[in-house]
């Protein structure tokens, strides 16, 4: 089987899986790394939402071999020890989940949305995120990602 090297959360990881295998399950049954969530495997729902070299991507439809080299930051990985990542705060003030299984999916496409336009956030930026909530929280996920953009 192939060996891949990844950096996932700042560690450096190898791991011998079938080429063709969804980096989601690269992170849930190899790493034990469960917040990005298992949703539609087609890259729709957006609830396997993680950052590949500072890129927003669907995990579920990212192979194992196409991780090979690059650094995978999921939503294990925001926090600075104990201190939440700006969106997560903001996550939190705004009482954004529900259910919460859309959550870390959500959080890390706002990051990317986030690391991208800085505080230039607007209204149709947002609009531009297509993960799904089926709680329909999607006024406080707003809410949410305005803060975190003015942190």
């Amino acid at each position: 089987m192939p060996q891949y090297s990844i950096t996932v959360n700042g560690e450096d990881v190898e791991v011998d899986v079938p080429a063709e295998m969804p980096l989601l399950w690269v992170l849930r049954d190899e790493l034990r790394l469960t917040g990005p969530k298992y949703g539609c495997g087609v890259g729709v729902c957006r609830a396997c939402t993680c950052l590949m070299d500072d890129e927003e991507v669907q995990t579920c439809v990212v192979k194992a071999a196409d991780a090979d080299g690059a650094e995978v930051t999921t939503i294990e990985g925001l926090a600075d020890g104990d201190e939440p990542h700006p969106v997560q705060q903001a996550w939190m003030d705004q009482d954004v989940a529900q259910c919460g299984f859309c959550q870390p999916g959500q959080i890390m496409a706002a990051v990317a949305l986030i690391n991208d336009k800085g505080d230039e956030v607007t209204d149709a930026d947002i609009d531009g995120i297509e993960n799904v909530c089926r709680c329909g929280t999607y006024g406080r996920i707003r809410a949410a990602i305005k803060q975190a953009s003015q942190a």
